[in-house]
């Protein structure tokens, strides 16, 4: 285990979102891109912070005015769905757990996957279920009651396909993160269970 600084997990999350807000500017340079977004009410940040935005770590380089800036390379960009994104984008928000924090979800490391697409989206008994596409290499770290994480949120699957898996999102969820506001066809982050990749390395050994 590593440690950032005293108390705090290095880039280490529990999918718990903390906070929502859009971008005060996204400015993108060649193949790069810099975010500036505010500061969410009663938080500290500083710079060097990890922060878990849609659900990729990103570090902080900038604090000033009441606003902080990232700034994501080309390979966070060919990797996630930053590179379609603009200032009406809602980014869902979550600060490095620490020691004394409760792990309601489960152990986010902010290292996006790859990204998924809505297929399907329906109204059941007071919840939301969504259904999205993937590509089939990354449903092996599925399971059937385990952990996803969609643009940072701790999800549970409740079903698992060839090439789709299947959450079901309480109201809570939908109005605390911006997850409530997607479509068919609109494009999410993922990052699958760490534990799974780590279960598949040492079956390789």
């Amino acid at each position: 285990m590593f440690w950032q600084h005293e108390n705090t997990l290095k880039t280490m999350f529990s999918g718990i979102i903390k906070n929502t807000t859009k971008a005060s500017s996204i400015k993108k340079e060649n193949n790069s891109m810099r975010v500036v977004l505010p500061i969410p009410s009663g938080w500290k940040i500083t710079e060097g912070e990890s922060i878990n935005i849609d659900g990729v770590c990103s570090t902080v380089e900038k604090v000033t005015d009441g606003k902080f800036q990232v700034y994501y390379m080309p390979e966070t960009l060919s990797k996630t769905t930053f590179d379609f994104l603009d200032t009406d984008h809602v980014f869902n928000l979550e600060q490095c757990l620490t020691i004394q924090d409760l792990i309601s979800g489960h152990l986010v490391y902010g290292h996006v996957d790859t990204t998924a697409q809505v297929s399907h989206v329906e109204k059941a008994e007071g919840s939301t279920v969504l259904t999205f596409k993937i590509a089939g290499e990354f449903t092996k770290y599925m399971v059937y009651k385990g952990s996803v994480s969609v643009n940072g949120v701790s999800l549970t699957i409740v079903e698992v396909g060839d090439n789709s898996f299947t959450v079901s999102l309480i109201p809570y969820t939908l109005s605390h993160t911006n997850l409530g506001e997607l479509s068919e066809d609109w494009k999410v982050n993922i990052e699958v269970d760490m534990m799974a990749k780590y279960v598949e390395n040492l079956l390789k050994k």
